[in-house]
């Protein structure tokens, strides 16, 4: 019988979860036997996807939920079989806002999607004036860009649509994305859909009603899915199913099992094992090795092997955010909420982010008698507000939604979570960062890196990506090349 190939994967969050899962179905697929160990840090599994049940109450310390257009998190959920846990956002009250000279104005579909059918929603909303719709439908007008270098989001936009909808609409739902500022970060890696559609089409706008026009001409999907969905009791519960479906298949797990060091040995030509020593003094061994962890992380642990890669991954910047979740009585704040919640251009200079009324927005997050909301704050050019306590940080996001919203009520629970470089920031250049990272890794292949570092901050992303690491595992241990 064939000893089993050995393979460590560093990093218990999503991304290196995926990678065992993916690792483990695509090994029996192929009837190489492997051993695989997954190495956490921490004390629990999943990184930011962190469900707190208090009471009647579901709260998510990190993400809420993930896009359901991207297909991996779906497919992992039904072979996870959670398909039937999975839920849409409620189907009433799907208006968004923006605040915009201390108001909050309704965000028009349109904005959203560039693809407006009526002018009407966008003059009603006092949001743009007719010299910034003037300027959007500019970019029916304009010449594309060049498809040479970088371009930032800020200049993209800007370039494609005027200073109006980018300041008022496309730089806050960014900031809600990424907590990133919008001049630094690379339009290719962050919205690469968008600089296709003006190579492809020339414009934006006629590019999305391409994609509209194709859409409708295809027999209907059958898909009852909104555009972003969760899990009934929390998105912990994916973590939960995965460690269970892993520990199930004998993937080992260990939680406490930091990495102070690794280092690298030849045992046969051109083929590689990867020590690792463990803050407890123990060693593991392995012929592959992934690292799912930050690229700060990775950039530690890779310097000593290769100064290159590791300079490279420590270039990439992270932001810091925090999420306070509140309860509050809803006959206190019946008519102060609306909708789904709001986003905050970096231009009101307010502590939010944005805000979700998260009961109104999905179901079974709290009893009838209860509104909660979640508030965002933090991100580039905004972490100062993270150095005050938690009660100073729950008074101040509470004195905005007073301001804004007319919520005065005593919030009858709260809770902060802070995320301390937790959000990779993907800055101009970084495509190319990572073809460099990829050249000096080169002389390693057993060695894989993943994560939301890299190819995509979502959750659909994360799994992806682990997937794609899987594949490349499995190319070095088979001597066949990754699909």
């Amino acid at each position: 019988m064939n000893q089993p190939r050995t393979v460590v994967i560093v990093g218990g969050g999503i991304s290196g979860l995926a990678t065992a899962f993916a690792l483990q179905e695509q090994a029996a697929a192929s009837g190489l036997p492997i051993r695989c160990t997954v190495l956490e840090s921490g004390s629990t599994w999943g990184g930011k996807i962190v469900t707190h049940r208090v009471g009647d109450l579901v709260t998510e310390a990190g993400p809420d939920s993930f896009l359901s257009q991207k297909p991996a998190g779906l497919a992992l959920c039904e072979k996870l079989g959670l398909s039937e846990q999975l839920i849409n956002t409620n189907v009433t009250g799907k208006k968004a806002f923006v605040l915009r000279g201390g108001q909050l104005h309704e965000l028009p579909e349109g904005l959203v999607s560039f693809v407006p059918k009526e002018l009407g929603p966008f003059l009603r909303s006092g949001l743009l004036s007719w010299t910034g719709l003037a300027r959007m439908g500019c970019d029916v007008l304009l010449p594309r860009g060049s498809s040479e270098g970088d371009e930032s989001l800020a200049s993209f936009f800007r370039r494609r649509f005027g200073a109006q909808v980018f300041e008022r609409v496309l730089e806050p739902l960014m900031a809600g994305i990424y907590a990133g500022d919008a001049e630094q970060m690379s339009v290719k890696a962050t919205f690469p859909r968008f600089v296709e559609l003006e190579q492809e089409h020339g414009s934006i706008i006629r590019g999305m009603m391409a994609v509209k026009k194709q859409a409708a001409s295809m027999p209907p999907s059958g898909s009852s899915r909104t555009m972003f969905v969760s899990l009934k009791n929390g998105l912990s519960d994916l973590v939960e199913a995965l460690t269970a479906r892993l520990a199930q298949q004998g993937t080992e797990l260990r939680l406490g099992g930091r990495v102070d060091a690794m280092r690298v040995r030849s045992h046969q030509p051109g083929r590689w094992m990867y020590d690792l020593i463990l803050q407890d003094g123990s060693a593991l061994s392995a012929e592959s090795l992934v690292l799912a962890t930050p690229a700060y992380v990775s950039a530690d642990l890779l310097r000593p092997l290769t100064p290159i890669a590791g300079g490279l991954l420590e270039t990439i910047p992270y932001a810091s955010t925090a999420t306070i979740a509140m309860a509050y009585p809803a006959n206190q704040v019946a008519g102060a909420v609306e909708g789904f919640g709001f986003i905050v251009p970096r231009t009101e200079g307010s502590d939010l982010i944005a805000a979700t009324w998260t009961s109104l927005k999905w179901p079974h997050r709290a009893p009838s008698d209860r509104v909660l909301v979640r508030c965002y704050v933090g991100g580039v050019g905004r972490e100062a507000i993270l150095q005050s306590d938690d009660d100073e940080l729950i008074a101040r996001v509470r004195a905005e939604l007073s301001t804004l919203c007319g919520i005065t009520a005593e919030p009858s629970y709260a809770e902060v979570n802070r995320w301390w470089k937790a959000m990779p920031q993907y800055t101009l250049g970084h495509l190319s960062r990572l073809v460099q990272i990829d050249a000096a890794l080169s002389r390693y292949p057993g060695l894989v890196l993943t994560g939301a570092g890299y190819r995509g901050v979502g959750i659909p992303d994360c799994i992806r990506d682990g997937a794609v690491a899987a594949g490349k595992v499995m190319g070095y241990l088979t001597g066949q090349p990754a699909h």
